[in-house]
């Protein structure tokens, strides 16, 4: 009977209780694509760095990390690569040279990082040759060949074939460089990347340099969700071969900041869902009282004829979670069928893709938010219904049951 008491009277002002609930829905929608957003664009950072940068892990002299010096090579990098390639779950293993110099055209130059790489070993660890966009990755053969970004081209005045100068120093501190014609350009979502790096055949730089060894040695598993069960393993080799001078980090450790993201998501996700939360228990508390002080004389009758207050309590409080149950329900179902749809089709972000494009970020999202997160909102909106029926019932409980009867509203 209270059931069906309560909910006839939050629907009792039809307007009034209208209008709550569809601000609740509009407000639950925007937040539930907001909470989307935010998690497909720190995934599509995370999951970017890794494809195109990163791997899952790198192994260097920690030297290497304090002053990326040519002479802070990595001992034994090529068998600790052919042992790393003999793990289960390895996609692959590359070895390269790394070292830090200048790129020159007719018309321009700029400081880039060169990566002298085995190309068929780096197609199994990062997506840069797949991002090829004109010409071809480096070449197993002809004299020099470099692979430099799409950015980097426009801004040197670049095509294919054309010729650009790679200067660095060499094993013995004297500046050494090259002629190297350009093979193809590649584009990642990463334009901080693409502008800062260009590839090199590794064999091609060892010549120019004078080095034999390598800096970086970068695995990728065929499975990046159980990384830190093969963490042990992987360290377990490099210190046999490397001793203490290779260090073994994962992709967060080289990309601390995509890290510290992914770790802070869940708690940005809550501060959102809160504030809409906190929002909504002060509506719900301004739609209450006016209810309830509509009815205060109703009130007083069903106190004088024995309803108790706990009966009136439990009236006042089903009302508010009603009303929030409904408008909650309504604006998550909306909410997920709205991210199911962009979920699947994508969200282009327009003009705001060349400025997050600096972070890695696709210019197409894919929102998805957990359903964990749907069931956490759905609690908290109940919850704070339930707090919000607590002042309005209690101005009415305070009340004695003739002051009641002779309010006039």
């Amino acid at each position: 009977m209270i059931v069906t008491l309560a909910w006839r009277n939050v629907w009792r002002n039809k307007l009034r209780s209208s209008i709550m609930v569809a601000a609740m829905v509009f407000g639950l929608l925007g937040v539930v694509l907001m909470v989307g957003f935010i998690q497909a664009m720190t995934e599509s950072m995370i999951e970017n760095a890794i494809k195109y940068q990163t791997a899952h892990f790198q192994v260097h002299n920690p030297d290497f990390l304090i002053n990326e010096e040519l002479a802070a090579w990595l001992p034994g990098a090529d068998d600790m690569a052919n042992r790393l390639r003999e793990m289960e779950g390895v996609g692959g293993v590359a070895v390269r040279q790394v070292i830090d110099g200048m790129v020159s055209s007719a018309a321009s130059n700029r400081g880039v990082r060169i990566n002298g790489v085995d190309m068929a070993e780096e197609v199994k660890v990062t997506d840069v040759a797949q991002s090829i966009i004109e010409g071809e990755p480096l070449p197993e053969e002809g004299r020099n060949p470099v692979m430099v970004s799409k950015r980097s081209g426009e801004k040197l005045n670049l095509r294919i074939g054309s010729k650009v100068v790679l200067t660095f120093s060499d094993v013995n501190g004297e500046v050494s460089g090259a002629a190297f014609r350009v093979s193809g350009f590649f584009d990642t979502p990463s334009s901080g990347f693409d502008e800062a790096n260009v590839f090199v055949r590794r064999s091609d730089l060892v010549k120019y340099t004078g080095l034999e060894e390598a800096h970086e040695v970068v695995i990728r598993f065929t499975d990046g969700e159980n990384l830190e069960q093969h963490r042990p393993t992987v360290e377990g080799i490099v210190g046999d071969v490397g001793g203490e001078r290779g260090k073994v980090r994962d992709w967060g450790e080289v990309q601390p900041l995509l890290a510290a993201m992914m770790g802070s998501l869940d708690i940005s996700n809550m501060i959102t869902i809160v504030i809409f939360v906190l929002a909504m228990g002060f509506g719900i508390v301004n739609v209450m009282l006016m209810s309830v002080f509509e009815r205060t004389r109703e009130f007083g009758v069903l106190i004088s004829v024995g309803m108790t207050g706990k009966k009136v309590l439990g009236l006042i409080v089903l009302e508010s979670l009603m009303l929030g149950g409904v408008g909650g329900l309504l604006g998550l179902v909306v909410g997920m069928i709205l991210i199911t749809i962009t979920g699947k089709l994508g969200m282009p972000i327009g003009a705001v893709a060349e400025g997050m494009g600096f972070y890695g970020v696709d210019t197409v999202l894919y929102p998805r938010v957990p359903i964990s997160t749907y069931l956490i909102m759905m609690a908290m909106i109940l919850l704070t219904s339930l707090l919000a029926s607590l002042y309005p019932a209690r101005q009415i409980l305070k009340k004695r049951p003739s002051e009641a009867l002779a309010e006039k509203h």
